[in-house]
This record gives structure tokens, sequence and C-alpha cells, in this order.
């Protein structure tokens, strides 16, 4: 099983209590990318926000910077906003990145689950899943070939048009990300998509479910089994001691689900709901390097996923801290699950 991280590029808080800069949020992002493949992970995927906080809005532009300077780890979107965005566009950009990096680029494609991007690009949230629907169907058609005829409601139609370059091995891998919505399960079954789950909270088996349901409706359409492929997302942080871990993104993440909260309505997290959602079978993979191994491990063995990434930057998590987590689930999970999975 992979192991890898995925980031929204969290700006760290100055001394002063005010948030820093985003360019600098931009090149810490790409140092993780470069100690993530130093480390031995197989995956880094950089996920599409537009706020202050999360800046990174351009994720295959970040990518392909990752992709001139590191060796082997895949580098994907986690997720870009398709929805949003114009799809000739995103699998030009990613067929770029898949160059540089000589066939290591993936693209995860979403709906979006934070809706920042509809506004600022001049669409209406009515459509949300109108647009996600007509914008995969065309991603599709452009990974079929170079020539592209194609027509929908929401852009103006293409006849036998050019879409270049053409990626390392002349298809990118396109996934569908979900954060647990039946539909999308199966919509990726039926279009013969890998997918990817975002586990954020409550019992992380409980997507053992939509796991079986995704099998499910890829096998009775008929598709080669070979692409039938799982992934899984969870917030998570590592340090060598588990109650320090648990402490440390406690802190971090309830301040992050905290500003969500206000936004949206909801009450603020509980310590006593992260203490349940931090052990065993819960969504957040916080601890020490063995326990975080254990649970990979039996989250693999329930729903059968061939990787697991983490978003350990949230709240303003120091950069250091990010960084030495990093290395942990490089140095430390990573062994312990390939021996456990052998």
């Amino acid at each position: 099983m992979e192991i890898g991280v995925y980031s929204f590029g969290d700006v760290q808080r100055l001394p002063g209590g005010q948030l820093g800069s985003t360019a600098e949020a931009i090149r810490n992002l790409l140092e993780a990318i470069q100690l993530a493949d130093q480390v031995g992970l197989g995956f880094f995927g950089v996920g599409e926000h537009h706020t202050a906080q999360f800046p990174a809005s351009t994720p295959a532009t970040i990518l392909a910077a990752g992709a001139a300077t590191t060796k082997r780890i895949k580098l994907g979107s986690s997720v870009i906003v398709l929805s949003t965005d114009d799809p000739v566009r995103v699998f030009q950009q990613f067929a770029t990145v898949d160059a540089i990096s000589r066939g290591r680029a993936e693209i995860i494609a979403g709906r979006g689950s934070s809706v920042e991007s509809f506004p600022l690009f001049g669409y209406d949230l009515a459509d949300y899943d109108k647009l996600y629907a007509e914008k995969l169907d065309l991603l599709m058609k452009l990974n079929e070939g170079e020539r592209v005829t194609w027509s929908g409601e929401f852009r103006r139609p293409l006849k036998d048009a050019l879409v270049v370059p053409r990626p390392h091995r002349g298809r990118l891998k396109i996934w569908l990300a979900t954060g647990g919505n039946p539909e999308s399960s199966l919509r990726a079954g039926l279009l013969g998509l890998p997918i990817s789950y975002g586990i954020i909270g409550g019992r992380a088996s409980r997507f053992t479910l939509l796991a079986n349901l995704y099998r499910r409706a890829y096998e009775e359409a008929g598709h080669d089994p070979s692409g039938m492929e799982i992934s899984v997302a969870s917030p998570g942080f590592l340090s060598e001691d588990a109650k320090s871990a648990k402490d440390t993104f406690f802190r971090h993440w309830s301040r992050a689900i905290e500003a969500v909260a206000r936004e949206r309505g909801f009450p603020p997290p509980e310590r006593r709901r992260f203490d349940w959602e931090s052990n065993r079978d819960g969504a957040l993979f916080a601890g020490s390097p063995e326990e975080i191994a254990e649970r990979m491990v039996a989250l693999h063995r329930a729903m059968g996923h061939v990787r697991h990434f983490l978003q350990m930057d949230v709240g303003q998590l120091p950069h250091r801290e990010y960084l030495r987590s990093i290395e942990l689930l490089g140095t430390k999970v990573l062994p312990l699950v390939d021996q456990e999975l052998r």
C-alpha cells in the first residue's frame, strides 16, 4: 500500500498573531514535497483552495515545481475543483506536470466541498452536480487522444480540436474524489475510474460499505478489473510519542475546524470527540508511528485501499513539526506497513 501526504498550503501564523505570507506558504509546500520524496513516500497531493489560510489555488503550478525537483514520488491534485475549471486547461496543465516528471502526475477530480471557487470564477452553485458531471465527461474524453470532438451545456463545443501536450505515457491517471456520497461511488464504478475517499470524521471503517458499492458498480459495468482502485485521504499527524502527537494535532486541528464551524454554523469540536476519532477506528490518524501503522493496516484489511495519504498541516502547525511528521511517516510508518502487508 502506498503512503503519502496532501496539503492545501496552510499559512503559518507570525509571533504577533497575524497570518504570514501566502508566498512563504507556497515555498514551504514545495519543501514538504521534496522531503516526502527523499523519505520514500509514494504520493504527494495538493488541494485547490482560494482562501487566505489555504492559498494553494493552482495545484498544477506547484506540482510542476515539485516534479522538477523530485525523483520518484507521484504528484497529484487532491483535489482539483473540476466543477469551476476548464477541463482542457486542467488536462494541459497536468499533462505538462506529467511530462516534466516522466509519468508521475495524476488528477484527483472533485466537485469541491469548499465552494469559494464558484463565485470567484462566475459559476452558479445551483449547477453544482451538472457542472461536475459534464466537465468530468470532457476530461475523460481529452484523456483518450489528442484530437477531441465534444459538446455540452456549459462550454462551447470542440470539433477535432488538438489538445497538447500529451502525457508521458499517453494517458493520465484520473481519480474521482468523494467525501462519502453514495452516488459518487456509483459514478466512479460505472465510469471505470479509481476512487479516492476523503475520510475526515466519524468511523473510518464505515466507508467499507461505499467501497463495496463502488466495486459492485465497477464489476457490473464490465470494466477492466486492473483499473479498480481505492485510496483514502485523512487528517493526521505524527510524533515519536502518541500523547504528544494527539495534543499537538488537537490544538491545530481544532483551530481549523473552529474557523469552519463559525462559517457554517455548527458547534466547535470537543476534545473528547477528538480523542475518540484519533484512536482505533476513528478518522483522525494522529499518534505515534507504531499506532498509525497499525491503524492503517486495520483499515486496509477492511477496505482494501491501495493508498493512504494524510493532511498534517492544518491550523498553522509549525513548519518544522510538519516536516518532522512527514519524515516519521516515510522512515517509520511506511516500513511497518510494508512489513505487515508483505
